[in-house]
């Protein structure tokens, strides 16, 4: 069975939905699916002033488990239109999976949230360098998608991954188009891994 892990970091919680998303499509294409999360860099009592959701179910991953899978899905928010510092930090302790080419030929993807839309395809293709420089194979969501074509309705996402919008003040949840995109994508990502794998 092919083993998928969703690995994301989410400030106010926009990521860890629509990491829900991802993972339930990666299960309906029969995946073998975690979700994991990267650890908080922030001190408690500023993460807590900052309004940032502490109370996540998921487990945190440590870089040495990431040859464990045939797919990794990333989620991170957008910060002016980079990932996450929490993630880039994860990334950076990966030199010894890198120096032993462990992830070479596994299939990498990401999505991510924003707050106006903004930098939504430069943080995912920024963090696409990281995956090539991994030796991974880069997936994004194509447009047999339907959502992608969508323009009736503000929304994330693009053929380099799907995102959603959060607002300006975080205040919007993702909406029905845009976890069907993560959902879609998740999917997609685990049929390639699928194929690859056999």
């Amino acid at each position: 069975m092919t083993k998928v892990l969703i690995l994301y970091y989410s400030t106010y919680g926009h990521v860890e939905t629509m990491a829900t998303s991802v993972a339930a499509g990666a299960r309906d294409a029969g995946a073998d699916v975690s979700v994991k999360r990267v650890p908080e860099l922030m001190p408690d009592d500023v993460a807590r002033n900052a309004g940032v959701k502490l109370d996540q179910d998921a487990p945190l991953a440590t870089p040495g488990e990431l040859d464990q899978y045939d797919a990794i899905i990333f989620g991170t928010p957008t910060r002016f239109g980079n990932m996450a510092s929490q993630m880039r930090n994860f990334l950076d302790q990966t030199g010894g999976l890198w120096a032993q080419g462990k992830l070479i030929g596994k299939v990498g993807s990401v999505f991510t949230s924003t707050g106006t839309g903004g930098g939504q395809e430069t943080t995912i293709t920024s963090f696409h360098s990281t995956l090539l420089h991994h030796g991974m194979v880069v997936v994004g969501l194509p447009y047999s998608s339907a959502g992608l074509s969508k323009t009736d309705e503000t929304r994330g996402g693009s053929p380099y991954g799907a995102a959603t919008i959060a607002g300006a003040d975080g205040s919007r949840v993702p909406s029905a188009t845009e976890l069907q995109l993560a959902h879609d994508q998740g999917r997609y990502v685990a049929d390639i891994a699928g194929r690859l794998a056999a």
